[in-house]
């Protein structure tokens, strides 16, 4: 048993933040957002000594703390970080203080002239409580605490979904109202689904004594070690079902087709900036939960359904890619392209190698930072027209070049060029997939070609030719919106060449996860 420390304080931070933000009086509204900025850089340095601390070589689970939460359930509040977890952590840590400064003027009217106290304060109090549960969901080792973070993230998300972004971004308060409702519903039933599934578990690790009492357990690594060596025994039948309720609801929240329906409207419903989190952080705790929970925990299921969730993942990759081509609005091309690359994600997850499963936690991070780059930028200029179609622009780069190029390498990230760091990870996918499914592995290559549509055939109507009426007056980025991209950017740079720091991490974790699945199914 261990008291609290530094994962602890990692959530607990945007969570008190967050707090403090809120109950601020009216006199004080105007420092909402810099004490949200300020606790999100605070969040940020507690990752980075995390990340500095954390020992490749080392125990699978570091900075593990643990007390009792409800002893009589065999629940505990225990906290951990393998290498797949840290680097999600440090992902959500770092975009956060981006995200706040992309979105700082969007509580303001369309103008950006008019100040909204009440929304001003709101809105970072949101994103910092959204933050601190994802942290809960990336770093708990207890399963039942994991569904708490799992379900509780999705309130200020709808919020966030349902609450802002009126006028600025060309939608309406009953688009924004329809989208949220709908992101809530299809995610609560894909909760309750689970819900059920974590009380069948219970009930198994009950019937063999697996908590310290001799009484169920909750405990994720007293559960795993259990199905390893084969003192937990679940009938086949009812392993399928189990792994069928965990792995539904993280295949609405990753989101997979055809799951898939609530993120479009979601995504073009926020602000750009909430989107980003929706989609770069809060939707891999789907793809993490599936890699940390519906493999290890449920191994011989896993492996019957694989084919299953690989068809599933190539038709995401295929038909994201091809609704992509087909969309006029600007932002729900983006949200489609993050379908087709999260069927990736899931691909290599349930291929089930070390390369394709070390590729998706890579691919994880790497789609967070494109997505990020390329939705804010894109969130920049239609916050400067209020207009999403596609149709009305054409010639940005004339007026906008700074703009125009970030948008260039955020896009060529997207379709995964060489050089850029989405592709290794894209890459260790393909190669780990072509080992045990080629015909899924040379189907999923079809999204290189339509990739390379929607991005250049985006920037090519929307950035190049000439200039189109009304967008003379085109404002290039301002210093807050470069200091907001460059990072992104460089970072985008420097893991596209350079990849081998994240892997080193990422490999350890992933090969027990693939021995454990490989032989429990021996």
């Amino acid at each position: 048993m261990t008291g609290p420390g530094l994962l602890t304080a990692l959530w607990l931070t945007p969570l008190v933040g967050a707090l403090v933000v809120v109950v601020l009086p009216a006199s004080a509204r105007r420092a909402a957002r810099p004490l949200a900025l300020v606790t999100s850089l605070v969040v940020l340095g507690l990752a980075v000594a995390l990340a500095v601390g954390f020992e490749p070589g080392g125990d699978t689970h570091q900075f593990v703390e643990s007390r009792p939460w409800i002893p009589a359930f065999g629940a505990t509040y225990t906290l951990g970080l393998d290498g797949v977890a840290l680097v999600l952590v440090l992902l959500t840590a770092a975009l956060m203080p981006l995200l706040l400064l992309a979105g700082w003027r969007d509580t303001d009217d369309s103008s950006g002239a008019t100040w909204d106290g009440r929304r001003a304060q709101s809105y970072p109090a949101l994103m910092l409580a959204t933050q601190g549960l994802a942290l809960v969901a990336f770093t708990s080792l207890d399963v039942l605490l994991f569904y708490v973070a799992f379900e509780a993230m999705l309130i200020p998300l709808y919020f966030l979904i349902g609450g802002f972004g009126t006028g600025a971004f060309g939608d309406s308060g009953a688009d924004r109202a329809q989208a949220a409702v709908r992101f809530l519903l299809y995610n609560l039933l894909g909760g309750l689904v689970m819900l059920a599934a974590v009380l069948g578990l219970y009930m198994y690790t009950d019937r063999a004594g697996l908590g310290p009492d001799g009484r169920g357990t909750f405990d994720y690594r007293l559960i795993t070690d259990a199905v390893a060596d084969g003192r937990l025994q679940i009938p086949p039948g009812a392993m399928l079902l189990l792994f069928a309720g965990f792995t539904l609801a993280f295949a609405i929240k990753a989101p997979l087709w055809p799951f898939h329906t609530w993120l479009p409207g979601a995504a073009v419903a926020a602000t750009p900036a909430s989107a980003v989190l929706m989609m770069a952080v809060v939707d891999k705790v789907g793809t993490f939960a599936m890699l940390r929970y519906s493999l290890p925990l449920f191994p011989e299921a896993a492996a019957t359904a694989a084919p299953v969730m690989v068809t599933l993942a190539v038709i995401s990759i295929v038909y994201g890619g091809i609704m992509a081509i087909a969309q006029t609005d600007l932002l729900r091309l983006i949200a489609y392209a993050s379908i087709s690359h999260f069927g990736f994600i899931v691909l290599g997850v349930f291929a089930a190698t070390e390369q394709s499963a070390a590729g998706s936690a890579l691919y994880m991070v790497n789609h967070g930072i494109a997505t990020a780059a390329l939705f804010l930028v894109a969130g920049f200029l239609v916050r400067r027209h209020r207009i999403r179609e596609i149709g009305y622009y054409g010639g940005v780069q004339q007026a906008a070049p700074v703009l125009a190029g970030v948008f260039l390498i955020a896009g060529l990230a997207t379709l995964s060029l060489p050089g850029l760091a989405p592709f290794i990870s894209e890459f260790l996918v393909f190669v780990g997939t072509f080992e045990v499914y080629p015909v899924a592995a040379v189907l999923a290559t079809a999204t290189f070609v339509l990739a390379a549509v929607y991005i250049l055939w985006t920037y090519q109507r929307v950035m190049g030719g000439p200039l189109a009426p009304g967008l003379r007056s085109t404002p290039d980025l301002t210093t807050r919106e470069r200091v907001v991209l460059a990072p992104l950017v460089v970072v985008l740079i420097v893991l596209g060449f350079y990849p081998q720091p994240a892997l080193d991490v990422i490999d350890p974790a992933v090969a027990e996860t693939v021995a454990h699945v490989e032989g429990a199914t021996r």
